[in-house]
């Protein structure tokens, strides 16, 4: 996932950084809890900076980190001494800081003194806002140079600033500091075995006053902040679940919690609740990530990618603009919600330079109509789905031979528009860079997919003709396929077309997430399971984006030998469609230990190097994380080795489980289930249900797939 130009990878953060998320905002910070402006560090809200120097000293001295507890996703504990000055023994002094992100951050500083003596001291935040662009400090180039003008007024610091007729401010608030322009400043004597503490909090401002939603009101004795209730009615509505394994458990609650924060919602319809891409750069709507993420967690919560079809539907490309690379019918790779972003590619909020997320909204539209909303609500999508179909025969593929390619539109633009958007992500096997137009082989399968979804939402509304032609475009499209991107001499499909339609023969892991589509022919499944599983390809923590032996492999590479989370969790998924039981779950197994070495939150990637060569996974230095895809990517291993699955208007619930019994029992309530809740007891591998709505009916087996779907309503029409 890259941002609007992936020439420049984001920089990073820096090992032993904290980052805390809660909606749009968020906090990056040392272990230490000090933010620094020199760092991509800060806490940002709507994707400007406002607080980019947050220091604490004690006599003058800054803390030394002991830990960073991090509670929930928007807040975490930050504990660290206070250095001696003879540099001999323990420090006495703890300085205990408790941070929550919301609309700015609220910290609470406390010093514990372990010592018989009183302990006298000055404690001192410096403090600086720059309000920087996102992307300015990402790219670390921050250009635009404010006028600035601090006002201190009693216990509050007002920080001002104007560039052209932009306006920023924000309110740093200190009960009983000395408050100067430059620094918040407390003395205080800590008496022996006692403990001093101060509350502060900073918010930005509107029309000179901090804005009312993003204050935190302090809660009375009892009460949860804005943030804890937001998690609280989150709780509510998700699936509760008890397992055996208690670190999958582990992992799939901090799955549900991370998946939970980076919620956002689109200020022009707060109603709809959509998926940010990841943190701490991608606070914001993608096409394909968001997508992705709310198609992986259907089981947890169906309305979120409902959220976000509506909101990718309201900003669908209307009118040919090079600049954004915006055409008729075309979703969007990457929107900026509710914030004037001047600096992104063109001056637009929206950049479409994505070739893969139109054929995926019809999908995920079809995936959503199957869990079961109101007919009117899905019927008020269709025209868009019908407009994302023509952009694929219009505009997706340019040259007409019924593949869809991309190519910039700009030499500001993604050179590579799909998942791998680095501008070395498609190579052949000799390492050389494969020229544009491409057709990659998984956007021939989002498309396969994207004519079967629309023939069966045709087909559930009546529309036979409809229905009809799109599962004959659908067939000709997969015949084609076959005959084209199957490289007999290698046992492989070919990772793209190039503008000379020449297969590129790298080994690569998008043919993976061909399975999951179905678009590949039976006969050639198990050579491309017997490659994906391959020493060459499996890493012992996943599959890598593409194997060791191809001239451009690099373990630590954004997309040439990395392992990808969400890859695995479709390439699995892929597996399991195929009858591949042992190998899907040798994936989930490999990922789900991964989690375990990082308090079992998956990165967006880790490196590619082998399990035999080092013993845990390795992380890659400017991974996302929490990021969408990778925190539903256990959601999605999980509820794939289940088998389930779900289509209310054919009264079926769909649970054929192949869970390792190293899993342990199972036990889901409150799982969303055609406007009920229903309860899933797995023991052994022998499912039990309570509670389906009425009609609703369960069947120990796969959810037939669209292609018998729609085979076995051809059969109906023709009976």
């Amino acid at each position: 996932m890259a941002g609007w130009n992936a020439d420049t990878a984001a920089g990073p953060v820096g090992s032993g950084t904290v980052t805390l998320v809660e909606g749009s905002s968020f906090c990056i910070s040392l272990a230490n809890g000090d933010i620094h402006p020199e760092h991509p560090h800060g806490v940002f809200h709507e994707d400007t900076r406002i607080l980019s120097r947050w220091n604490l000293s004690v006599n003058g001295q800054p803390l030394e980190p002991l830990t960073a507890a991090t509670r929930e996703p928007y807040r975490a504990l930050f504990i660290g001494r206070v250095p001696r000055s003879d540099g001999y023994a323990d420090s006495p002094l703890i300085v205990e800081r408790l941070r929550e992100v919301g609309a700015g951050i609220r910290e609470e500083i406390t010093i514990r003194n372990y010592s018989a003596d009183a302990a006298e001291c000055v404690v001192s935040l410096s403090v600086e806002s720059d309000f920087a662009d996102l992307f300015e400090v990402k790219e670390a180039r921050v250009q635009r140079r404010w006028e600035e003008t601090r006002e201190p007024d009693g216990d509050s610091l007002a920080i001002r600033a104007v560039w052209q007729d932009v306006r920023k401010s924000v309110i740093v608030k200190a009960d009983g500091a000395d408050v100067a322009p430059d620094a918040l400043t407390y003395r205080t004597v800590v008496p022996p075995h006692g403990q001093w503490s101060t509350l502060l909090s900073v918010v930005p401002a509107v029309d000179g006053t901090a804005a009312p939603s993003a204050s935190f009101v302090r809660p009375a004795a009892g009460e949860l902040s804005p943030s804890d209730r937001r998690r609280e009615e989150w709780v509510a509505k998700i699936p509760k679940l008890h397992m055996g394994n208690r670190s999958i458990e582990r992992t799939l609650r901090r799955s549900y919690d991370d998946l939970g924060a980076l919620r956002i919602e689109d200020p022009a319809h707060p109603e709809r609740i959509v998926v940010a891409a990841g943190a701490p750069w991608f606070m914001t709507l993608f096409g394909r990530d968001s997508l992705w993420a709310s198609e992986m967690s259907l089981p947890v919560d169906p309305s979120l990618a409902l959220g976000t079809l509506q909101t990718l539907a309201d900003r669908q490309g209307r009118v040919v603009d090079p600049m954004s690379e915006e055409e008729p019918g075309k979703i969007l790779h990457e929107v900026r919600l509710g914030v004037s972003s001047g600096l992104s590619l063109g001056g637009k909020s929206a950049y479409y330079g994505s070739v893969d997320a139109t054929p995926q909204f019809v999908m995920t539209l079809g995936s959503v109509s199957r869990w079961g909303f109101g007919k009117d609500t899905i019927a008020a999508l269709l025209p868009h789905a019908d407009r994302a179909l023509d952009w694929i025969r219009n505009y997706g593929d340019k040259d007409g031979d019924g593949f869809v390619e991309y190519e910039r539109l700009n030499d500001q633009g993604l050179i590579n528009q799909g998942w791998k958007d680095s501008w070395d992500g498609i190579n052949f096997a000799d390492g050389t860079l494969a020229e544009p137009p491409i057709a990659l082989c998984e956007v021939q399968a989002l498309v396969y997919s994207a004519y079967l979804s629309r023939a069966w939402m045709a087909y559930d509304a009546g529309d036979t003709p409809l229905a009809a032609e799109l599962v004959d475009q659908a067939a000709r499209l997969k015949k084609r396929f076959n005959e084209e991107f199957w490289l007999p001499d290698h046992g492989y499909f070919a990772v793209a077309l190039d503008g000379k339609k020449r297969p590129v023969d790298a080994c690569a892991s998008n043919m993976g997430q061909c399975l999951w589509h179905g678009i590949i022919d039976e006969d050639k499944v198990p050579l491309v399971a017997e490659r994906l599983m391959s020493p060459e390809m499996f890493s012992g923590w996943g599959v890598r984006t593409l194997a060791s032996d191809m001239g451009a492999y690099n373990p630590a590479s954004y997309h040439n030998g990395s392992v990808w989370p969400h890859d695995n969790a479709i390439i699995a998924a892929g597996l399991l469609r195929y009858g591949f039981v042992a190998e899907a779950q040798r994936i989930a197994a490999a990922l789900l230990e991964a989690a375990d070495y990082s308090d079992g939150r998956l990165p967006e990637l880790f490196c590619g190097f082998g399990r035999d060569q080092v013993p845990q996974p390795v992380p890659y230095p400017t991974a996302c994380s929490p990021q969408a895809w990778a925190a539903t990517t256990p959601i999605m291993l999980v509820t794939s080795l289940m088998r389930y699955d779900a289509h209310i208007s054919r009264g079926g619930f769909w649970l054929d489980p192949v869970l390792p019994e190293s899993y342990g029992d199972l036990h889901i309530t409150n799982a969303p289930m055609g406007g009920g809740r229903i309860t899933i007891d797995i023991a052994g591998s022998e499912p039990t249900v309570h509670g389906l709505p009425d009609g609703i009916v369960f069947h120990r087996e796969h959810r037939p797939w669209l292609t018998e779907l729609l085979a076995q309503a051809e059969l109906r029409g023709k009976a």
